[in-house]
């Protein structure tokens, strides 16, 4: 069958061979349209969408790809956002940073020429730095926006652009979608301000990073003789991204000496030559550094994925081998130590607050709450995290927010997740616990003990193309309009709608109104306090399924065989939707 050209995919290289692009890239434009007709489609069928969370997409020449042009254009849209909303500021700040990935650091440079060129002053660091550090810039540089360049932990293939505004935090409403309608503006490179040199580009080094490591020392809770327990082994890998420095650097600042770097993975390289995926939620990829752990004999396993935002934790259990805990876990552990340690050292004065995304553990809530201490439950996405941070800001106090992906913060001062303070914290939480003759997995237990025992899963059902976007829609609205009366032999008896603001109680039929912004997010609870979360994509047609199923647990009782009992409930939740 013969390939045809499509239609949108000739019109948009159309725009770029009649731009003032360079000659080569017009050539490569031609020679995909003649010799590669699949790719030339793919390439050009549409523009790469500037989000609100910014770009992402495989990198190379096209409207749908990542590549120096794309970046220029949607810069100079994010600046021209940036300047109508400064007015009358003197100068107008900005700071960059950029990970491991292939293209990053060019990219970057193009990201400061751009703001340079339009009278910004920029700060650009030097050499890869985490995306906590970008955020931290923001804020202690007094900048009225940030970029990181970034696809997270996607394939090597992949590239990405994440913008912050002022506070630190990624861009939330209005400036979210004020920022898209800008961007996409800019048409022609044309109409793009580039500078050929580095004037007004001021470079970040080791002297910045001085001011975070002695900022971060204050999230500490270490007890007074807890130095004694800090030569616990730690087993640690960046998977060839920004921590590969930082984070050994951070611990080491912490009093914790005895940290093994996995040797191969603490090379940086976009190309992830010992990992398909860079995801330390996946266990396959944490392999070498499980095996070095092994080897070491060592009490803990951290990993961060290749811009350092998230972290993975591994402890040992009840029988010595590694486990690698999830999200949930991970926050709640997280979430206990930080109220315990404030109450014992006197903290807790009553205007604390912690936060969780919706879709997190309810377990995060229920913790919080023994304590006394208020846990906001936001939408999916670290930035409404920070906005909540900053919506609080100055009435209430942040001691600490996640979400099940791997991303805790546990001090305002960064205002997106950050995994440097977070490995500090969990090194730190590991010697506590050593100091009472126990291990992270001990308490793990202990928390499930006396709040009950959730067992979190994922399931995310991918369709393909127009057809496979439609079949998503019809799937959510058919959960919508017929949700089902009950779940597990139980009944239902909340569902909360926030794509329609309501949350509503179904034994008394009383409804609420949702304060959050409006989201398709549909959530169903059960008697028990299991919960089932249903979000489609906003940008793929994706539907994802957070289940969380509670169950009662005593100390004593066969652990794993309660996690495999579990796993079968959530099972036959699927079931009973039509999942399988």
């Amino acid at each position: 069958m013969m390939i045809e050209l499509d239609k949108n995919a000739v019109q948009n290289a159309q725009e770029w061979l009649d731009s003032t692009i360079d000659k080569e890239i017009k050539d490569e434009i031609l020679r995909l349209k003649q010799e590669d007709i699949n790719e030339f489609n793919d390439a050009f069928y549409k523009k790469l969408s500037f989000g609100t969370g910014g770009l992402r997409g495989i990198m190379g020449i096209g409207t749908n790809r990542m590549n120096s042009i794309v970046v220029a254009l949607s810069t100079q849209g994010f600046a021209n956002y940036i300047l109508q909303q400064n007015p009358t500021e003197k100068e107008i700040k900005v700071a960059i940073s950029f990970d491991s990935r292939n293209n990053s650091k060019d990219f970057a440079q193009i990201v400061a020429k751009v703001f340079a060129a339009n009278g910004m002053k920029v700060f650009l660091f030097k050499e890869i730095h985490p995306t906590p550090l970008l955020s931290f810039a923001v804020r202690e540089l007094g900048c009225n926006a940030g970029v990181m360049l970034t696809a997270s932990h996607n394939p090597k293939e992949y590239n990405g652009y994440k913008a912050y505004w002022s506070d630190g935090g990624q861009l939330v409403a209005p400036h979210d979608v004020n920022v898209i309608k800008e961007v996409e503006k800019i048409t022609d490179i044309s109409q793009v301000k580039m500078q050929d040199n580095m004037n007004n580009i001021t470079l970040l080094g080791e002297d910045f990073d001085e001011i975070y490591y002695s900022k971060i020392a204050n999230i500490s809770l270490a007890t007074a003789h807890l130095d004694t327990f800090k030569n616990i082994k730690i087993a640690y890998t960046p998977l060839h991204g920004t921590g590969y420095k930082m984070v050994p650097e951070a611990l080491h600042r912490w009093g914790f000496n005895n940290v093994i770097c996995e040797p191969q993975q603490s090379i940086p390289d976009g190309n992830f030559p010992t990992c398909l995926s860079p995801n330390p939620e996946e266990r396959v990829a944490l392999d070498l550094v499980l095996k070095l752990a092994e080897e070491k004999s060592c009490d803990i396993v951290l990993a961060t994925d290749p811009d350092a935002d998230r972290e993975a934790l591994c402890v040992r259990n009840d029988k010595g081998n590694i486990v690698l805990l999830n999200g949930n876990q991970t926050a709640s552990l997280l979430t206990y130590y930080i109220l315990l340690r404030n109450k014992e050292l006197m903290r807790l004065k009553g205007k604390e607050f912690m936060i969780k995304t919706i879709v997190s553990s309810e377990l995060i809530n229920i913790i919080a709450e023994d304590f006394g201490v208020k846990c906001y439950s936001v939408l999916t996405g670290f930035k409404w995290i920070a906005d909540k941070v900053l919506e609080l800001e100055g009435k209430e106090k942040y001691i600490g927010g996640g979400e099940e992906s791997y991303g805790y913060m546990p001090s305002d001062m960064v205002r997106d997740k950050d995994s440097l303070a977070t490995c500090c914290l969990l090194a730190e939480m590991t010697a506590w616990a050593k100091q009472q003759g126990e291990t992270l997995y001990d308490i793990l237990l202990q928390i499930y003990q006396k709040y009950g025992y959730w067992q979190e899963s994922l399931l995310s059902i991918v369709r393909k193309g127009k057809s496979g976007a439609e079949e998503i829609e019809k799937m959510m609205d058919n959960f919508r309009n017929n949700p089902p009366k009950e779940l597990l032999g139980q009944k239902i008896v909340k569902i909360n709608d926030y794509e329609l603001k309501i949350s509503k109680d179904l034994k008394s039929g009383k409804e609420e109104n949702l304060s959050l912004p409006k989201s398709n997010v549909l959530q169903w609870f059960l008697k028990d306090g299991s919960k089932v979360s249903i979000r489609p994509s906003g940008t793929e047609p994706k539907i994802k399924f957070y289940f969380g199923v509670r169950s009662e647990y005593s100390i004593g009782e066969n652990f794993e065989q309660l996690q495999k009992h579990s796993l079968k409930k959530i099972e036959k939740i699927k079931k009973e939707l039509n999942l399988e």
